[in-house]
């Protein structure tokens, strides 16, 4: 197998775990879900200013829909194992690591999704609960390696867009691709591509979204849940 190859099925291979694990536990797919759609609406919440900016939206919805978003991805995630030998072939190194980069995202989301789904008592998600939950799985150390990815992440399709015959040669593979079985996957890249590109550099763009994570998992884990009466803030968590 492919050395570019492997880590991809590896982590899609963890993602298919953690479906596994919801469906073999009662009331744990509804809990995860719950947790998903928490979350997407505090991103909403967080980054409404960006999602509303002419510059960055494009972006920020990227991030809000297909890296916070609740939908199930999991007749996308078989059509990649299936794929990934012809993604090997097709696409050159730079956008390989870019997808290698997403799926090892996608895994370590999913299994802090599920752990802090176990951590719910019941699928009833507010800001005291939300707080509960990520202090009772208690992985700081896993939220702070998402949130590098998830920048790490950004950079790499910043770095992309500064490449313009890729864009060219991406569009060029649209065919290809979707004949190959590989059409989610090019829309996923198309979008994350003009996304990025569209700002010009996304410098700004990551740094708000760091310092915002970042500061956010701090509070999560130092909050008092006791004291979390209603949802508040910019953050949509009444927190320290």
């Amino acid at each position: 197998m492919s050395k570019l190859a492997a880590p991809i099925l590896e982590d899609l291979g963890r993602v298919e775990a953690e479906r596994a694990v919801r469906a073999a536990t009662p009331g744990l797919a509804a809990k995860v879900g719950a947790i998903k759609r928490y979350q997407q609406r505090r991103f909403a919440m967080s980054y409404a200013s960006l999602l509303a900016s002419e510059r960055y939206g494009p972006a920020a919805s990227f991030f809000l829909e297909e890296l916070y978003g609740p939908q199930d991805f999991a007749q996308r995630d078989a059509q990649f194992s299936k794929v990934v030998p012809s993604i090997v072939r097709l696409f050159p190194k730079s956008v390989l690591d870019t997808v290698a980069s997403l799926a090892g995202l996608h895994a370590l989301s999913e299994q802090l999704d599920t752990a802090t789904g176990e951590a719910l008592e019941s699928p009833t998600v507010d800001s005291r609960t939300y707080v509960q939950a990520w202090q009772r799985c208690g992985k700081p150390e896993m939220r702070e390696r998402q949130i590098a990815m998830t920048i790490n992440l950004g950079h790499a399709l910043d770095r992309l867009t500064r490449k313009p015959m890729l864009r060219s040669s991406l569009r060029m593979m649209r065919g290809p691709a979707v004949a190959a079985g590989l059409g989610e996957l090019q829309r996923l890249l198309e979008r994350g591509f003009d996304a990025f590109g569209a700002m010009g550099g996304a410098k700004e763009f990551l740094a708000t979204v760091e310092g915002q994570e970042r500061r956010l998992a701090g509070s999560l884990f130092a909050a008092d849940p006791g004291a979390i009466e209603q949802e508040s803030g910019p953050l949509g968590l009444r927190l320290p």
